[in-house]
């Protein structure tokens, strides 16, 4: 048998197609005294910058650690703290390209992989094969980030921890090929549970991660909600037009408290749908759009609840605006 064939990609991007370096205290306003890479050209694959985007420090120091570093770091926390979107927020001011994949039960090791495919050319059959999203990343300039990772299938997390381990070579055995990564492959994680499984009940279709794997992942970060000042200019940044009036800035102040609260009975097991700060944007814009703050809320976060848990949130809606919800807009 031929040995294999190792595919190398060892040119550096950072050689090739690096623009300038520029302070990440400028960048992401945050304090660190990093020179950070921000490369000449964007293409399709790098996200679009959300210029009211929110750097948590630590997350952000992990996140850059990946990029620059390579560094193979897995962020982890409640749905709803924007794991994802900040990465993609590094990325696009970056201008490094980026691929999200959903781990979910569906995705299998095949669409990993790749798979054989009988196509006829020049008027014959012949078997092609189609690489997967894996092998495909792993040889361009690309930061791949596998979203609910602990929910991956257990075959599939097999696959990964192919690409954990330190070189992070590929091995195609149906291809007799072995893939090196390219120089600008980058590799992230997200997640809800910590790879110890669901203790809370609260997000069913996770899995206990096996703990060899999760030793792989160089860098592990926890991201909280952001404090309420923060969420606070969040909001407004969104919604400029509540800025301009100290009514519409204690507006948003009280959806943030709101929220809040919807959080803690989230975390006490009281209910089952918490708000994130995507969740109050909209609120604060369907406000704009219709006039009603309590039809908005309605709009925007009631009516995604349980109908058994809507007691205990009217019962939090009375506590920050003293005033209770309307029987219309509960009975919906």
């Amino acid at each position: 048998m031929a040995s294999p064939k190792v595919i190398q990609h060892a040119h550096s991007p950072m050689k090739t197609s690096l623009s300038h370096t520029t302070s990440a205290r400028e960048l992401f306003g945050i304090p660190l005294d990093w020179e950070v890479p921000v490369f000449d050209e964007a293409d399709e694959r790098v996200p679009t910058v959300d210029p009211h985007y929110h750097f948590d420090p630590e997350t952000t120091r992990a996140i850059l650690a990946g990029f620059l570093h390579n560094r193979k770091v897995m962020i982890h926390g409640l749905h709803g703290t924007g794991k994802s979107s900040h990465i993609e927020q590094v990325a696009a001011r970056l201008n490094w390209p980026l691929v999200r994949i959903n781990l979910d039960g569906h995705v299998s090791r095949i669409d990993l992989i790749g798979r054989d495919i009988i196509t006829l050319r020049d008027g014959k059959q012949i078997t092609d094969f189609f690489e997967g999203i894996l092998p495909w990343a792993m040889q361009r300039q690309m930061a791949l980030v596998f979203d609910e990772y602990d929910a991956a299938r257990p075959d599939v997390m097999f696959v990964i921890q192919r690409v954990l381990e330190a070189e992070g070579k590929l091995t195609l055995l149906d291809q007799n090929r072995v893939i090196a990564p390219h120089a600008g492959f980058r590799l992230f994680a997200t997640a809800n549970t910590i790879g110890l499984g669901d203790a809370t009940g609260l997000y069913h279709g996770t899995n206990p991660i096996n703990q060899g794997q999760m030793d792989r992942w160089n860098i592990v970060v926890n991201l909280q909600h952001p404090s309420e000042e923060q969420e606070i200019r969040i909001v407004l940044g969104h919604v400029p037009a509540f800025e301009k009036d100290e009514a519409g800035k204690q507006l948003v102040r009280q959806m943030v408290l709101m929220a809040g609260l919807t959080r803690q009975g989230f975390q006490h097991g009281d209910i089952s749908t918490l708000m994130s700060p995507r969740t109050i944007i909209n609120w604060a814009q369907n406000v704009s759009i219709f006039g009603d703050r309590d039809m908005a809320f309605r709009y925007s976060y009631l009516n995604k609840c349980d109908d058994a848990e809507k007691p205990i949130i009217a019962e939090y809606y009375q506590r920050v605006f003293d005033v209770a919800l309307p029987e219309m807009v509960m009975r919906y």
